[in-house]
């Protein structure tokens, strides 16, 4: 047991595409609401992701729809969403599963959410000796205007609130 870790990046990214799924299951029942609109970016090779073939073909690993004027048939499912999207004019079926989701922007209110990819992170994290956080060594700037070097891992939250 001892080995074992709680899988906090995991349940962090599982929230986050529960706001992805909270919005498009909003989007399904009401519409998109003033000038809301999404680009959404997945992984085409993920397991689950129904597309058609030359789209495939076109976009083997990561593709970015749109969803503003043109859809029709929004379902969204625990686990994935279904959506037709036109391209060319022409009406396609398309299955997307939460877990290939790559990123989730909304530009009219700037808002963006941006998912680790689990397979790059998986084969990172076995790649690599994660270790604890030096007693000794500082993890937060002691005085403002100090830096933290990235090694540290400390975001500074004062960046993204707002000013008055």
């Amino acid at each position: 047991m001892a080995d074992k870790r709680i899988p906090y990046d995991d349940l962090m990214q599982n929230a986050l595409r529960g706001v992805v799924r909270d919005v498009l299951k909003d989007v399904a029942a009401h519409g998109l609401p003033g000038e809301h609109h999404f680009y959404i970016a997945f992984r085409t090779a993920e397991a689950g992701v129904v597309i058609p073939k030359r789209m495939r073909e076109r976009y083997p690993d990561d593709m970015t729809i749109v969803i503003q004027h043109r859809f029709s048939g929004l379902v969204v499912h625990e686990d994935r969403f279904e959506i037709v999207l036109s391209f060319n004019q022409k009406p396609e079926h398309l299955v997307i599963p939460f877990a290939a989701i790559l990123g989730f922007v909304d530009p009219s209110v700037q808002f963006a959410l941006q998912f680790q990819d689990q397979e790059a992170a998986n084969q990172e994290e076995s790649a690599q000796d994660i270790k604890p956080p030096q007693p000794d060594k500082p993890t937060a700037p002691s005085h403002p205007g100090d830096t933290v070097s990235d090694d540290d891992k400390v975001v500074a939250l004062d960046a993204f609130r707002k000013k008055s």
